[in-house]
Formats: structure tokens, C-alpha cells, sequence
């Protein structure tokens, strides 16, 4: 333990950055929590449908966060160094991608919604619902992503608590219009899961409009206009590229695997109870392990800040420090979600005793995995990717998710026919599997590259 810092303000920085994010975080799983309670509540197959719904939704968003990524990557290191004047270009192009991307995903869910949603299940009833609350809440993939992009220009100048604003105003107005609109209270008629969709695309533009306001008369380092924005210095969009590709596609994968995940399990026999045990216990380890999610955000910050300023010295005290941090996050957010298993199931009071049982059994997998995930992810997303060494990241995640964990799900599900839980744990068991690699990598140091201009 020699080699842990005795920096308090490193200390007090990366709890006030991790409390920060994770409560950012969590504000903004728990709009997805709300749906999932209020929709569960009000029908099963609403849940099922919404669930599948929000796999696409969720691609977007591993999308955009890779987006994002880059730009707190290069702009972290501006920051360090104290050279903000690159930042806005770097934005700019972010900007562009997110945006782009988000353009993409509306079209394919405007014009192909049906087509999108039969790979994930072959459940009549969850497609027609699923069908409904996609053909509104594709409408937020734009709004969302341009949101992201501004949130992730502020984050790499140190600015986190607009996050968390944003999400508990949105928290606020989706329950309120759940409560409306789903369940036709107010004098408003019943419109289930139509209901639950269009109190997310307001909520959406709820988020926009504040971020904005904040941009125009609030945030003074940057000065953010729309004309810095649009008209960038296009040699920084190489530049962008270099850093953010690699953690676009790696993102891209991450957030596919997502979906075909979902596909295993939609396509299983009896997916009625398998779907909700899935979208329950996955969003029950979003809640609870957005501390971990922080501190790798938090990691990032500072570590793309400790490089920028050229603290050869400290980085190594540094990146030993925060391994630690992530290991003790990881046992004691594993432990919440292991003990959230009874208060959840009388929570979905609703659900069959079939999809109930299999719910907890997927809460264990889940609190024993989520030591390995609070640790490599972290590692990973805050320490790699901060020194600029995206492309190990890439590998690494390609090899697990698509040669080792989703074959043997595949295989588990359709040949072998074990039971469900046995496939679930084939489709998480990367996150324990990664965690040596990410650990000799750590310890390298050929994660250190030059990515800022000299």
C-alpha cells in the first residue's frame, strides 16, 4: 500500500467526479427504471415490448458515449496542458458523429421497425408492443444524442453537475407523465405503452432546452456558440478520428452485442419470462453500479489530466491508486445488487412466479460478475483510453464478446438447451474473463501515447 497516493485533493477530486457522474448515472437509469416499474406494472407484455425497445435505444447510447468519449480523451489533455483553444474544434466534430450516428438509427427505426424488432423475438404480442413505443420514441434519438455530445464538451473541462440537474428534471417530468398518461389519470385516457414513450420524448427535450441554456448564459471557459461549433478547423477532425474511432467501434460492438444478447434470450423458449427477468436484472445492476460507471469516468478526467500536465512522476502512484479504488467499488457494489434480489421480486409483484425465479437468479450472476466489471471496466474506459490506447480496448472486447462469450451462449441456448440462467451467465462471463488482460496491460505502460499536438 506504499504506492497509494497521500493527495487529499486527488482524493476529495475523484470522490467529488465519481459522486458526480453517479449520480448522473443513476438519475438516468432511473428514467428507465420508472418506465420499466410503471410499464411492469400496468402489463408484462408492455415491459417485453419496451425492453426490446430499448436495446436499440441503448445501441444509441453506447454509440454517443464512444462519440463522447473521444472528446473527453483529446479534450482532457488540452485541459492539463491549459490549451483550451482546440477544444471547440474537437467538439465540433464530436458533434457531427453523435449527431450523424443518432440521424441513422431514427431512419432505420422510422422506416424498418418491424424488420429491427423480429431479430430480438418472434413473440406476436411483445412485437405489436414493442412496434407501438417505437414508432414514438424513435423521435428522441436526435434530441438525446446532441444532449450527450453537449454534456461530454463540458465533462472535459472538469464540468459535471449539469449532468445530474439535467437527469433529476427529467426523472421528474417521465414519472409525472407516466403516471398521466400511461395509466389515464387526469382526465387523460390510457395510452400504456404509448403513454410511457411519449413522456420520454418530452422529457428528451427537456434536457436539450436546459443544456442549452446552460451553453448561452452560464458556462464561461469555452464560450460555446453554434458558429464554433459548425465552422472547425478540419485538421482536428483527423485528429478526433484517430483517438475516438477505435472507441466507437468498440462501443458499436459493445452496444450490437447488446442487442443480439436480447436475441438469444427473445428466442429461447417461453422468452415471455426470460425477457422481463433479463430487462429486470440488468436494469438493477445499472442502478446499482453507477458508482463504478463514475469512478471510471472520473478516472478518465483525471488521469488525461495528470498526462496532460506532463506528471510522469505521479501517473504510476496514480494508476495504482485507482485500481484499488475500482476493486473496493466492485466488492461492495456486488454485495447491493446480491441483496437487492428480495426487495426487487415484491417490487414486480406482477410477474409470474417462473419469470420471478429467474429474475433472482439472474440478480446472482449479475453481483458475482459485477466485481470483474467494476474493476476492468474501469481500467479499461478510464485508464487505457485516457492515455490514448484505444485500440487495445478494441481487441480486447471483440475477442471476448463475439468469439467467446456469445458462441458459447449460442451454443448453450439452441444446441445444448440449458437452462436460462446457464445462457446468462455465458453472455456476462467477460466481464471476470478480462480482468488479468486489462491488469498486465495497466501494468505495461504501453497504454501511454502522444495524442495531443506538441
Amino acid at each position: 500500500m506504499g504506492r497509494m497516493l497521500r493527495d487529499r485533493a486527488f482524493y476529495r477530486m475523484f470522490a467529488v467526479l465519481t459522486l458526480s457522474l453517479a449520480l448522473q448515472n443513476l438519475l438516468t437509469y432511473s428514467v428507465n427504471l420508472a418506465d420499466n416499474i410503471m410499464l411492469g406494472r400496468f402489463s408484462q407484455d408492455a415491459l417485453s415490448g419496451a425492453s426490446l425497445c430499448n436495446q436499440l435505444q441503448f445501441f444509441l447510447q453506447m454509440l454517443v458515449q464512444g462519440v463522447g468519449e473521444g472528446v473527453v480523451v483529446l479534450g482532457t489533455r488540452y485541459w492539463g496542458k491549459r490549451e483550451l483553444e482546440p477544444v471547440p474544434h474537437i467538439i465540433g466534430a464530436g458533434v457531427r458523429f453523435g449527431v450523424g450516428i443518432a440521424v441513422i438509427l431514427f431512419l432505420a427505426a422510422l422506416f424498418f421497425p418491424n424488420q429491427i424488432l423480429r431479430m430480438m423475438s418472434r413473440d406476436a404480442v411483445i412485437l405489436e408492443q414493442a412496434a407501438a413505443y417505437l414508432q414514438i420514441i424513435c423521435f428522441s434519438y436526435v434530441i438525446f444524442a446532441l444532449t450527450n455530445m453537449l454534456t461530454a464538451s463540458l465533462r472535459a473541462i472538469g464540468i459535471v453537475k449539469l449532468g445530474y440537474i439535467i437527469s433529476a428534471s427529467t426523472l421528474c417530468i417521465n414519472i409525472c407523465l407516466n403516471y398521466i398518461l400511461i395509466y389515464g389519470n387526469c382526465g387523460v385516457p390510457a395510452l400504456g405503452i404509448r403513454g410511457a414513450a411519449i413522456a420520454t420524448l418530452v422529457s428528451r427535450m427537456a434536457e436539450l432546452v436546459i443544456v442549452v441554456w446552460y451553453l448561452r448564459t452560464r458556462e464561461r471557459t469555452l464560450c460555446l456558440t453554434v458558429r464554433k461549433l459548425l465552422y472547425i478547423d478540419g485538421s482536428y477532425v483527423r485528429d478526433y478520428i484517430t483517438v475516438a474511432l477505435p472507441v466507437l467501434i468498440t462501443q458499436a460492438l459493445w452496444g450490437f452485442s447488446s442487442i443480439v444478447q436480447t436475441a438469444v434470450l427473445g428466442n429461447m423458449q417461453d422468452a415471455g419470462r426470460i425477457l422481463p427477468a433479463n430487462s429486470i436484472s440488468v436494469l438493477v445492476f445499472q442502478i446499482l453500479s453507477v458508482v463504478g460507471y463514475g469512478a471510471a469516468s472520473a478516472a478518465a478526467i483525471l488521469t488525461g489530466k495528470t498526462l496532460g500536465e506532463g506528471r510522469k512522476d505521479k501517473i504510476d502512484r496514480t494508476v495504482f491508486t485507482l485500481q484499488v479504488l475500482f476493486c473496493g467499488i466492485g466488492v461492495v457494489t456486488g454485495l447491493l445488487i446480491w441483496m437487492s434480489r428480495v426487495p426487487v421480486l415484491r417490487i414486480y409483484d406482477t410477474l409470474s412466479p417462473e419469470a420471478a425465479g429467474l429474475t433472482g437468479q439472474f440478480i446472482t450472476v449479475l453481483a458475482l460478475t459485477s466485481v470483474g466489471t467494476c474493476y476492468q471496466m474501469a481500467a479499461d474506459c478510464g485508464i487505457l483510453r485516457a492515455g490514448g490506447d484505444t485500440r487495445f480496448a478494441m481487441w480486447n472486447n471483440m475477442v471476448f464478446t463475439w468469439l467467446i462469450c456469445l458462441p458459447c451462449a449460442a451454443l448453450s441456448a439452441f444446441v445444448f438447451h440449458f437452462s436460462p440462467v446457464v445462457v446468462f451467465f455465458c453472455l456476462k462471463m467477460d466481464q471476470i474473463g478480462k480482468c488479468p488482460i486489462i491488469f498486465l496491460r495497466v501494468c505495461s505502460r504501453k497504454w501511454i501515447k502522444q495524442i495531443t499536438r506538441t
